[in-house]
């Protein structure tokens, strides 16, 4: 069904918690668990910039993993089986779009786009979006145009442990804020999504991009 040592990410069926940022993630949590750390939350494992392609064409999953650096494979507990069944894939948005290409006619991926932009619309929190999007521009008032936007609707997810939806966050807590930019810089603007493809930890490959990150969030302010 899958390869020992891809990543897994698996939806909880009891209340979590995160044990690196401590979060309450409650029922129904992606989670992920790595070895001396416990369970993790998507932010704190440093996937939350993956989207969702559920199981369905063995096609476009095959073709999303070949382009995408990093993903991981959603799981869940199936009580009647007794058994984790795959539930898709998480995959980088750029890859699952060249995947579409490949598979679909240029209108039906437009389709599709449309299709995930609902999705997503469903899952969000419009009025709260529009309000952390306003305290990024705040902040941050050279950063480029609509990624206070895009940065808002990323974080405040419905998937348990996006940074958005901390107690923190949903305060506007400048620090809850800038964790949110930074990881935006981070996966989008450096090398760091290559390294942790690469097989680099995640904390090594973070102190690699420490300085191009600063150097970008100065930029932004």
């Amino acid at each position: 069904m899958y390869e020992k040592d891809e990543i897994k990410v698996f939806i909880s069926g009891r209340d979590s918690v995160c044990d690196e940022c401590k979060e309450d993630l409650g029922c129904g949590a992606w989670i992920t668990l790595i070895r001396d750390k416990g369970a993790l939350c998507l932010s704190c494992a440093d996937l939350e910039h993956l989207i969702f392609l559920p199981s369905g064409s063995a096609a476009l999953t095959r073709r999303s993993r070949k382009y995408s650096k990093m993903s991981a494979i959603v799981l869940k507990w199936s009580r009647a089986r007794r058994r984790y069944e795959r539930q898709g894939l998480l995959v980088e948005e750029e890859a699952l779009i060249l995947a579409e290409r490949e598979c679909l006619a240029d209108s039906e991926v437009r389709s599709r786009k449309k299709e995930r932009a609902k999705e997503r619309r469903l899952v969000i929190d419009r009025q709260y979006v529009k309000r952390f999007a306003q305290q990024i521009r705040k902040l941050y008032s050279h950063c480029p145009a609509q990624s206070d936007i895009r940065i808002a609707e990323h974080a405040c997810l419905k998937y348990s442990g996006r940074v958005g939806r901390s107690a923190r966050a949903k305060n506007f807590d400048e620090e809850a804020i800038k964790l949110a930019v930074i990881a935006c810089i981070r996966h989008e603007h450096t090398s760091y999504v290559s390294l942790l493809a690469k097989g680099v930890d995640r904390w090594q490959a973070r102190e690699k991009v420490k300085d191009e990150v600063q150097q970008i969030l100065d930029k932004w302010k």
